[in-house]
């Protein structure tokens, strides 16, 4: 009987069948099969990347987005990616594909843009629910880019510039109310006491003197004032 000799490296699994039946899993290592009755299929047991082209998504909120992802996989059980599926490969990635729009599909343009990371965990555990029964595990989703039509970037350009806007103004709005209280809480303390109209006197000459002016102006003491008013 003649053998031929196969070489199933350390990171790789061969999944025997003879006569078309499954004989069981073979390697790492020098493999011996026969010829017309054994087939060797090897399978790659290192993660995958697959990078998920750019799908034109339209959300629930009627926005057209253009979103890619990449996809990180491996195979948990070689029989079943052998045994289930014609090419676990293909189907994995057109899978993550049609994933990523459906649920895009189903989210706004507000949780797209915000919630990037609570969806690709969401893609992640609903792929790999489907990718078991094909010996599939899927370890991660990663969304590269959401990449929004130029007239909508504009649009939400000048939706934030407002936004900011308006808050300037609230915030400016807030800050003369609370200066206007402070005036009234200092004009009703120099009204209850005269002698802190007097100290507030000083302190303003004591500003204008360590001030670097050429022109100082001293200003009349309010009682002055009232003398030559009598």
């Amino acid at each position: 009987m003649f053998l031929t000799l196969q070489i199933v490296k350390q990171y790789e699994k061969g999944v025997l069948l003879r006569f078309g039946k499954f004989h069981g899993t073979r390697g790492p290592g020098l493999i011996c099969i026969i010829p017309c009755i054994d087939s060797l299929r090897k399978i790659e047991l290192r993660t995958v990347s697959y990078d998920v082209p750019p799908q034109e998504v339209l959300t629930k909120d009627s926005c057209t987005v253009s979103v890619d992802a990449v996809t990180y996989y491996c195979v948990r059980d070689p029989v079943m990616a052998v045994l289930q599926v014609v090419d676990y490969n293909y189907a994995t990635c057109l899978l993550a594909a049609t994933t990523l729009r459906n649920i895009m599909g189903q989210k706004n343009l507000t949780e797209i843009l915000s919630e990037r990371e609570s969806i690709a965990i969401l893609i992640t555990s609903v792929l790999d629910e489907a990718t078991d029964p094909w010996g599939v595990w899927v370890e991660r989703v990663e969304i590269k880019d959401v990449r929004l039509p130029e007239q909508m970037q504009r649009a939400m350009a000048a939706e934030a510039e407002a936004t900011r806007e308006a808050r300037a103004k609230i915030i400016a709005a807030e800050g003369e109310l609370n200066a206007s209280k402070n005036l009234k809480e200092a004009s009703d303390v120099i009204a209850k006491n005269p002698t802190a109209l007097q100290l507030r006197y000083l302190q303003t000459l004591h500003s204008i003197a360590t001030e670097k002016s050429s022109t100082i102006v001293f200003p009349l003491p309010v009682d002055l004032i009232t003398a030559f008013g009598q």
